[in-house]
């Protein structure tokens, strides 16, 4: 199974702590993003690697060489950055994982490292992290079936029918990562839907047969960090043994 982390953003909310340092470097206690994500990644035993660069994206591919010698790392530069969203960077690594097993992960978040050996641990083969909690207009929300599979998510879907937030990452099967890049492909070359969200293409999955199972992991610490408040936020409460 290859890890798709996705680091293209400008992250304009973030300033001016991104005006010299793309998101994914900047640290929650002596780490950075991107370092805890690659750590917990290995520690889950992935030694595969794609990651989609754009904003100051030499800065990146410097840290992962540095730091991460011996691991496999493809890197793909969305020369598009700054006028495409998380749903072209997806897009431009289909040659790298179309009809792959993959794991999902957005580049802004800091999570428990048990969150991907969780998502392994499942039976389901096309299942994403939630987390249950208050939920307000900015989060990708999560409606579900009876059977505990996204009937929706978005951030517009309901508040009320929702039972939590998708964190951001997902575990896919070669047969969903079939099915997502020929929507793609449509969304993208067809359509011109490259600055929209990628849970746009989940939806889009579902009529047609395909859709994700959550996995619960609201007693496990993350959070996503989109303004420098949310960075504040997650030093005052992510747990010591994470520091």
């Amino acid at each position: 199974m290859k890890a798709v982390i996705l680091a293209a953003g400008i992250a304009s909310r973030l300033r001016p702590l991104t005006n010299t340092t793309p998101k994914c470097l900047l640290k929650i206690g002596e780490r950075c993003l991107l370092e805890r994500a690659f750590n917990a990644l290995i520690q889950n035993g992935f030694n595969e690697f794609v990651i989609v660069t754009g904003y100051r994206q030499q800065q990146i591919v410097d840290f992962l060489e540095a730091y991460y010698p011996q691991q496999k790392i493809t890197f793909i530069y969305n020369e598009q950055y700054e006028s495409t969203n998380n749903i072209y960077s997806l897009w431009l690594t289909r040659p790298y994982v179309d009809k792959k097993n993959v794991l999902l992960l957005d580049s802004d978040i800091i999570f428990d490292p048990q969150i991907v050996a969780n998502l392994l641990e499942s039976d389901k083969e096309d299942i994403l992290a939630l987390n249950r909690h208050d939920l307000g207009m900015e989060e990708i929300k999560v409606i579900v079936d009876n059977k505990q599979k996204v009937r929706e998510i978005s951030k517009v879907c309901s508040i009320t029918e929702a039972i939590g937030e998708s964190i951001g990452i997902e575990k896919m099967s070669a047969s969903y990562t079939e099915a997502l890049f020929c929507e793609l492909e449509i969304m993208i070359e067809k359509e011109g839907l490259n600055n929209i969200f990628y849970e746009r293409a989940f939806e889009r999955l579902i009529p047609q047969g395909y859709s994700f199972y959550v996995l619960d992991t609201t007693q496990f610490f993350s959070a996503e960090l989109d303004t420098v408040e949310d960075f504040e936020q997650a030093k005052k409460l992510i747990p010591a043994e994470l520091y």
